[in-house]
Parts: C-alpha cells; sequence; structure tokens
C-alpha cells in the first residue's frame, strides 16, 4: 500500500510527504562508451558486474544520451536542466576558471535542499571555482587553498572532491584544499568518504548523493588492488590497465549499492549509474565516433535505473532521455513545480521509469559536440548541423550507424528540423514555459551562416 501510495502521490502531481521522498543517488562515470559495460554489448571484454547487476534489478535505456560529447558541459546540463550551448560552452574548463553556474541559477541540489534534502557532492566537479587570491600550480593546488565559490554556493551541504582529472591529487573538503596524494590514492578516499556520507544518514530525511567517479577517464590509475584483478583487456587498445579502471569504477557503484543495504535505505532509495560522454578514443560499432563527437559515439551512454517497488527488474527502455532531465525528473517524483527560469530543457522520465509513459516524453533533443557543432534529434531523425554551414541528416531507426546522410531525399524533414531548432534557441527552451533569455555568452556556431 505505501508504494501505491507513493505513485499516486507522484501520479497526481501532489506533493509527496516527507516519509515518502525516496533518497536519490547519482553515480556519473566519467567516459564510459556505451559499448563498454556487458549489459549493452555482450561481446565487451570489460567487466562490469555492478552496472550488470542494476540492469538486472531496474531499468536499462538503450536512448539516453549526456548533454554533450565532453564534460564540463555536460555537468552543467545535469545539474541545471539546461542545454549548455545555451551558454555557450562546448569545451571543457581548467583548474583556475571561475564557475559557470551562477549562485542564482537553480540546481538539482538546491532544488531538493529547498525540500528537506541532505545534498551532497563527492567527486570530480569540473565547472569552474573562484579561488581566493591566486593558488599558482595547475596540477597541484597548495593546501590550504581557500574557495569563494564552488559546490556549496550551488546548493550541495557537503562537498570533497577533486576539480577536474588533470589535477586529481588535490583533493577538496567544502571549501579547502586539505590534501595532496598521488593519483592513485584519489579515488580510494572518494568511496571511502561517500560510504561514510550515507552511512551517516539521519533516519527518516531524504538525501540526494552525488558520486561524480574519474573512471575511466584518465589518469588511468588503479589502485593496487584492482591492478591486474579484472583480466579484461580492452580490444580497442589492448590496455590492461584500462580493463582494471573500468573495474575499480564498477566496485566503487557497487559499494554504494552495499552501503545502501547495509543501512536498509535500498527499498527506498532511486539510483541511477549513467556517463558523461562517450568513451575517449574507443568507438564501439555500431555507433560511429566517440567521445567529444556529435555522432552516437561521443554522447550515446549507458543509462541504468533501480527503484525497487516503482522500477520494475530488468525493464529495458528505448525513450529517447537526456542527462539533463534529472532535474525536473526529482521535481515530478516531490510533485513540485519548478520555476520558469529553471530546467528549460529537463523532462521528467518519472513515466518511463514506472511504465507509464506515453511516448515520446520529449519533444526533440538538441545535442552538441566539444568543437561546437550541433545536432536536433525527433523520434528517428537526426539533424546536424556541422560548423561552416554543412547540415546532414540521418535515419537512426534503420541507420544507427550513421552511414549515410539521407537530407538530400528528405528536404522536408531538414526544413521541419530546422525550424525546430531555430524556433527552440529563440524561445530560451525547449520545454513548455515563459520565454527565457537567450544570455550573453550565448554562442551558436554551427547555426551561423556561411561567411
Amino acid at each position: 500500500m505505501r508504494i501505491l501510495a507513493a505513485l499516486l502521490v507522484c501520479a497526481l502531481g501532489c506533493k509527496a510527504p516527507a516519509a515518502e521522498k525516496p533518497n536519490i543517488v547519482f553515480v556519473l562515470f566519467d567516459d564510459m562508451g556505451y559499448g563498454e559495460p556487458q549489459s549493452y554489448r555482450a561481446a565487451s571484454r570489460l567487466k562490469t558486474p555492478n552496472i550488470d547487476r542494476l540492469a538486472a534489478a531496474g531499468m536499462r535505456f538503450t536512448d539516453a544520451h549526456s548533454a554533450s560529447a565532453v564534460c564540463t558541459p555536460t555537468r552543467y546540463g545535469l545539474l541545471t536542466g539546461r542545454y549548455p550551448s545555451r551558454i555557450g560552452q562546448y569545451g571543457v574548463l581548467t583548474t583556475y576558471n571561475p564557475p559557470i553556474i551562477p549562485k542564482s541559477r537553480l540546481t538539482v541540489a538546491s532544488f531538493l535542499k529547498q525540500h528537506g534534502y541532505q545534498t551532497a557532492c563527492i567527486g570530480k566537479w569540473h565547472l569552474g571555482m573562484k579561488w581566493e587570491g591566486k593558488p599558482g600550480d595547475q596540477k597541484l593546488v597548495p593546501v590550504g587553498s581557500r574557495l569563494l565559490s564552488g559546490p556549496n554556493d550551488l546548493g550541495f551541504d557537503y562537498f570533497y572532491g577533486f576539480t577536474h582529472a588533470r589535477n586529481i591529487g588535490t583533493i577538496l573538503a567544502q571549501d579547502r584544499v586539505v590534501e595532496n596524494v598521488k593519483d592513485v590514492e584519489n579515488q580510494p578516499r572518494m568511496i571511502a568518504k561517500a560510504v561514510e556520507w550515507i552511512e551517516g544518514r539521519e533516519a527518516g530525511k531524504p538525501f540526494f548523493l552525488y558520486f561524480p567517479m574519474c573512471p575511466p577517464h584518465t589518469p588511468v590509475v588503479p589502485a593496487p588492488e584492482f591492478a591486474g584483478k579484472s583480466g579484461a583487456v580492452d580490444e580497442v587498445k589492448k590496455d590492461p590497465a584500462y580493463g582494471d579502471w573500468v573495474y575499480q569504477g564498477d566496485h566503487m557503484l557497487g559499494q554504494l549499492l552495499d552501503a545502501l543495504e547495509r543501512k536498509g535505505l535500498a527499498g527506498n532509495t532511486l539510483v541511477i549509474a549513467t556517463a558523461d560522454n562517450g568513451a575517449a578514443g574507443r568507438p564501439y560499432a555500431p555507433l560511429r565516433a566517440s567521445k567529444s563527437s556529435i555522432y552516437e559515439g561521443g554522447h550515446r551512454v549507458p543509462f541504468l535505473a533501480r527503484w525497487p517497488g516503482r522500477i520494475a527488474p530488468g525493464a529495458v527502455c528505448a525513450e529517447t532521455i537526456c542527462l539533463n532531465d534529472l532535474i525536473a525528473t526529482c521535481a515530478d517524483i516531490i510533485g513540485e513545480q519548478l520555476p520558469d527560469n529553471a530546467g528549460e530543457d529537463s523532462v521528467s522520465i518519472l513515466p518511463a521509469l514506472t511504465g507509464t509513459a506515453r511516448p515520446p516524453l520529449r519533444e526533440a533533443t538538441v545535442h552538441q559536440s566539444a568543437g561546437g557543432d550541433l545536432a536536433i534529434r525527433q523520434g528517428p531523425w537526426k539533424l546536424v548541423f556541422l560548423k561552416g554551414g554543412k547540415r546532414e541528416l540521418y535515419q537512426l531507426e534503420s541507420d544507427l550507424g550513421e552511414t549515410k546522410d539521407v537530407s538530400r531525399e528528405n528536404p522536408e524533414v531538414v526544413e521541419k528540423l530546422a525550424a525546430l531548432m531555430k524556433r527552440q534557441v529563440e524561445q530560451g527552451r525547449s520545454t513548455p514555459g515563459a520565454r527565457q533569455p537567450a544570455g550573453k555568452s550565448a554562442r551558436w556556431p554551427a547555426l551561423e551562416p556561411k561567411k
């Protein structure tokens, strides 16, 4: 009856009672390709037993996409529910780049915090930070260096992590650098802190844990207890250390799942595991290309969700979804409305999770490459806008590998999708609601006319 009541609360759009609000754990792998987990590609030589454990106990999405084909803009979209192209963010940040999310913008964390959630980010940030003074070294920020603006200003009660993978040795707690360690020591510290945080939660108060890990992104530094243990050799680059690094990341996911079970929290926790973009330099057929690319290998990612009693075990969903959809999904789950100026490109996937969806959930989905190429996807059609003015059209239902440009044969589809892209740009949003300003820093280079 409790489960039925919770589902009815969500379906009717009413506010969920505090006791019914689920915990939410969002695990983000870094550069994990769609074809790497065995539950997505049986021929994969990589070992991902805990990702596959989620697939067996929950739902596996086959058409999920990161907001971008590289990590910084994806993380912007994930936390804000807004396409990163709206602020002109296509590339990645370095250690001393300022924050790209202003304190005034609602994030998943600040939204859930407003509604009684305890919130934590443990792991890789990569969204810019404002430092006191000029700490100096890009790779190892001096211990004691202080943040003036970071995760704590965007709704996270607790932050323990690192700025990005290129200075993985610098560890921050809240607003200060507390330690510089060897690269290989970082991820064991992150998972230990995440498990500790879960085990310290107040009974009866819901929590949101965002756990963005480093694997499989470089540096490939498996801890001693994982070195040589996976027996998995990546078939693309033949690198056994990479197999161990993936295995370590998967094991961290397993430690989180185990901690939830030890605490008796698993039954009321939505766990999502996904990736921020495709694999780096590792294309996996049938998808074309890999990380950084506008083609499917750049942004189609594994996406798994487990929620006992709400999500049917072993379910598979073919709905097109985006990581941007997290904030609208959270609002739907707890029965709250997002303001017009938040989550402009976020759509609730709750109906898909609970098996009540009437597809399609999204009118369309916008993709972007690291270099500024754009694409808009609607149903089986994907219109690509390459910088320089060229356009390509693919019918993904019959050509998932994007091997044949069919734009000449389908000019009406090109025209329709181009008009839809123009409307979504001009409206400042892709969801129903009041028109929003584009923003002074918005750049849409692929939509600009040929020079």
